[in-house]
């Protein structure tokens, strides 16, 4: 079996995301990227997977600029086997993410897509639905427990009244939440292992995909500070102050 698994190249999840002082986007210059951390747990479920010899090679792929390499060396660290770069300083939405990762999916012939549930950059949770109805694949979606059989696998999804437990047939793509596993540490020897994997880097005329935004960001401002909040005497001067002062009852 071979599994694919994507990962994006985001602002790391300790660092304060700032606007720019034009509006026209968030600030990445000398700001630590990571991957991102819902593909760290795609990848290490990937990885489970083939310690437990119910798959034998994973390929990591990553989506953007040069620097994405990074991303994938980090996902060949914690256990891939190669990486594929579409690489593109064009600003990828949701849509386009899926067509190349369709295209990628149709020159690799993976048995399992696996992808994060949502990246914590655009929060758009849009690219596993998008890519699994390009191909016209089963999807398991918000993923908490993966469990292959033959030519099967099951998948546990987490949903607003509690758990649901999906039966599918192979190939599959899975997005996956947060509790599906905790991501290793990736030890130093690894690391240096992983600068030795074989790394293709594509374009995304390669893979005849138009990555052309449909979608413009007009203005990205932060958030107005929260103002202070005052004390009152009781109910009655709440219930005043709510229906009076806030209009909310």
């Amino acid at each position: 079996m071979k599994i694919l698994v994507a990962v994006k190249r985001v602002v790391d999840y300790n660092v304060k995301v700032r606007a720019k002082a034009d509006g026209t986007g968030v600030e990445t210059a000398n700001v630590k990227m990571s991957m991102n951390p819902f593909d760290e747990i795609a990848v290490e479920e990937a990885v489970r997977l083939r310690e437990a010899g119910k798959a034998q090679e994973i390929v990591a792929i990553s989506l953007g600029v040069a620097a994405c390499q990074d991303t994938i060396r980090t996902a060949l660290a914690m256990g891939a086997d190669r990486g594929i770069l579409v690489e593109t300083d064009a600003e990828l939405q949701p849509l386009a993410v899926a067509k190349l990762l369709k295209a990628v999916v149709e020159k690799e012939n993976p048995d399992l897509v696996i992808l994060g549930k949502q990246a914590i950059d655009d929060d758009a949770n849009q690219t596993g639905q998008m890519l699994a109805a390009l191909l016209g694949w089963p999807q398991g979606t918000f993923a908490s427990k993966v469990e292959l059989g033959d030519g099967t696998v099951n998948v546990t999804r987490e949903i607003d009244g509690g758990l649901e437990t999906v039966a599918l047939k192979l190939p599959v793509l899975v997005t996956a939440d947060l509790r599906l596993n905790e991501p290793r540490f990736v030890k130093l020897p690894n690391i240096m292992k992983a600068k030795k994997k074989p790394l293709e880097v594509l374009k995304p005329a390669d893979l005849g995909v138009d990555v052309a935004p449909r979608l413009v960001t007009l203005k990205v401002q932060e958030p107005p500070k929260r103002q202070a909040g005052i004390k009152v005497g009781g109910v009655a001067e709440l219930v005043d102050k709510l229906h009076n002062e806030a209009h909310v009852i």
